[in-house]
């Protein structure tokens, strides 16, 4: 039996009522996030570009492309909406997966959803199984595959759009193994464009790729089943011979979910890449701790993991964009501000005088003993020749993004980024919607909420 085959076997062995709870309370703040990052993702210049391309979002449909009046067909409504849900890079993430999985499934399902009518039971059941098939793909490459340059949210994720759409349209399981081979041609995504709008663009055409597969297997056309273990197949020529493990690719699906807690899924609080998110904590903290003031400071070391640097270690990032990928703004940021959030990252914001000075002041290399990947150690040298150290080995709970949100927390990051496409005096209606999206009767109750006025 082909390995796609046997993920698809676990695709579709996954029962509603068997989802947990804990499972099905990250689900519903994932709807949220993901949803409220989108419709602040969507005024960004990169998906505004991409909705002036001729061509893109021409085709009738019934698909919402989210925070507009756009409605277009299932597939470029997921590549706006996927483009949109990663521009801010500030959706969820997951240590397992090594990237950012529900940008892989929400904006690609709700049109899927709309298109067939579907209802919040069975989105979210398609969730759990798009969750559980990126992420266990991701245990048998990792870290390998992460090291060595590929964007596993794109690489990787693709296969859980697939599993997802493969719920929602009812495939069988040999269709649903016809579709995994066809997105193992279409996967791709290179390290080397982050802090660039192609990132996100990454995930809008992996979306888009995932669904167009589970459609056109759907309709019968063909892909090799054995396009994972080939010799010329995506697992040797995507990581090579000797550098994957397909028994932990095939092991314990569901037991226990990754979407409830093993994969390490976690809300991001700073709207910039996750890699940052660990020393950008500890500067705060420090900050915090000390009252420590940016004129006090004579030197900050900080040392991150040695995987969290190639893709962050930038002393003069040019453009927003570039600064969400600079781990000297970013923790210079955290100091100046004691916080990082969205208006950090728009206009100018990356040439403030005092966080650029601030940043002359930074060295950043990797950890010489850091045993764990997401943990790191800030330390502040002062003018007056005192010295305070933070340390975190690895974070104690849900995922590089720290401790979970809380309800409040939740709602605040929402209203946030909703309100910068919808009015705000309607954000409770679809903040309560998503929280309760399983009980949802049809996904165009949703959508409906998704257009601004």
């Amino acid at each position: 039996m082909t390995l796609a085959k046997q993920i698809a076997d676990r695709i579709h062995a996954l029962r509603h009522e068997d989802i947990t709870q804990e499972a099905l309370h990250w689900t519903a703040s994932a709807f949220v996030d993901t949803v409220g990052v989108t419709l602040a993702g969507i005024q960004q210049e990169g998906p505004q570009i991409l909705l002036r391309v001729p061509g893109i979002a021409a085709a009738p449909g019934p698909s919402l492309i989210f925070g507009t009046q756009v409605r277009t067909s299932a597939l470029d409504a997921a590549l706006l909406n996927g483009v949109a849900s990663h521009a801010l890079d500030y959706d969820d993430v997951a240590g397992s997966m090594g990237g950012h999985p529900s940008a892989m499934l929400i904006p690609a399902l709700i049109p899927l959803a709309e298109m067939l009518g579907s209802n919040g039971r069975d989105l979210v059941t398609a969730y759990v199984a798009g969750f559980e098939t990126e992420c266990r793909i991701a245990r048998g490459v990792h870290h390998h595959h992460y090291d060595k340059g590929w964007h596993p949210t794109a690489t990787l994720g693709i296969f859980g759009t697939v599993a997802g759409a493969a719920r929602l349209l009812h495939l069988s399981v040999d269709q649903t193994a016809i579709a995994l081979g066809m997105a193992a041609s279409f996967a791709a995504g290179l390290k080397a464009n982050f802090g660039t709008m192609t990132k996100p663009l990454h995930v809008g055409h992996g979306i888009r790729d995932g669904l167009f597969a589970a459609l056109m297997a759907q309709q019968g056309f063909t892909a090799n089943p054995g396009a994972f273990e080939h010799r010329q197949g995506f697992l040797d020529v995507f990581n090579g011979p000797g550098t994957y493990d397909t028994a932990r690719i095939l092991d314990a699906w569901y037991d226990p979910f990754e979407c409830g807690g093993a994969g390490d899924p976690g809300l991001k609080p700073y709207p910039c890449c996750g890699s940052t998110h660990p020393s950008i904590g500890r500067m705060i903290e420090l900050a915090q701790r000390h009252d420590l003031h940016p004129e006090q400071v004579a030197r900050i070391t900080v040392m991150p993991h040695a995987r969290r640097l190639p893709h962050t270690n930038n002393p003069d990032p040019r453009t927003p964009l570039a600064a969400k990928f600079s781990m000297q703004y970013c923790v210079a940021r955290a100091l100046t501000d004691r916080s990082v959030k969205l208006s950090h990252f728009e206009g100018d914001s990356p040439f403030d005088p005092a966080v650029r000075t601030l940043m002359q002041k930074l060295d950043v290399r990797p950890h010489p003993d850091m045993p764990e990947d997401w943990g790191t150690e800030v330390i502040v040298e002062t003018t007056e020749g005192a010295r305070f150290a933070s340390r975190l080995d690895d974070y104690p709970s849900r995922g590089p993004a720290g401790d979970p949100m809380t309800h409040a927390e939740l709602w605040t990051k929402f209203a946030d980024c909703a309100e910068r496409s919808l009015p705000r005096a309607g954000l409770s209606a679809v903040f309560d919607t998503l929280m309760g999206i399983a009980s949802l009767p049809n996904v165009h109750d949703l959508t409906s909420l998704l257009r601004p006025t």
